[in-house]
């Protein structure tokens, strides 16, 4: 039976008080609506604005979790929730590491900010996300390369809960309006490619971020 795509558009979160933004935001969940691919529009903390169907089909099978669900904040939800390995694949290296690196880019470039702040915290508040913030990160940006950390353009493997997908790439498409801009957001699109991959185990984890390799275990 054929993957649906389930649910109606959700109202966008209230991000600008001018009516006229507000308005240019609906009319961006309509456009999002019509994407056959994943699509996300986030602000600077990765608070997620508006998602369209592909994209909650893509994260529909994961688990409740309090503070880092995919369509609350997308960073949260890569670093924290522990299904995330199950639809993002090759978590660690092609998702947690690059995004910690980008979230780490800009709490430095942003100064001080309430939203980044609080990521900042449940990041210390896990001795190993902690210990690949600061001592991890940094190697592995030596080792592949500061372009690893830019969204646009990055190829990443996804576990797609369709069967006409399954194991596939995605190559993230980020795209920046004027308007978009001025209300610190930027649109994210996860075009999903047609070359199928190999299965992988990450399919079947179930692990936390406090998992990351980058850095050995305390002991």
């Amino acid at each position: 039976m054929a993957f649906q795509a389930g649910g109606q558009r959700p109202a966008p979160r209230p991000v600008p008080e001018n009516p006229e933004a507000q308005a240019y935001l609906d009319d961006c969940a309509g456009l999002l609506e019509a994407v056959s691919f994943p699509s996300l529009v986030v602000d600077h903390c990765w608070d997620v604005v508006l998602t369209n169907s592909a994209f909650r089909s893509l994260f529909g099978g994961v688990g409740p979790h309090p503070t880092a669900m995919p369509d609350g904040n997308f960073l949260r939800f890569v670093l924290f929730h522990p299904d995330a390995p199950t639809v993002l694949g090759e978590h660690e290296a092609s998702w947690c590491l690059p995004m910690l690196a980008h979230f780490a880019r800009t709490a430095e470039s942003h100064g001080p900010d309430h939203g980044l702040q609080a990521i900042r915290r449940e990041i210390a508040q896990d001795p190993i996300m902690e210990a690949a913030y600061r001592h991890g990160l940094p190697h592995w940006i030596r080792a592949v390369g500061e372009e690893a950390v830019e969204l646009d353009g990055a190829v990443r493997p996804v576990l797609h809960p369709d069967p006409r997908w399954g194991a596939t790439d995605c190559r993230i498409v980020a795209e920046t309006s004027r308007t978009l801009e001025e209300l610190g957001c930027t649109r994210l699109t996860f075009v999903l490619r047609e070359a199928r991959r190999a299965p992988s185990r990450d399919r079947r984890a179930r692990r936390t971020a406090s998992h990351l390799r980058v850095v050995p275990t305390a002991g």
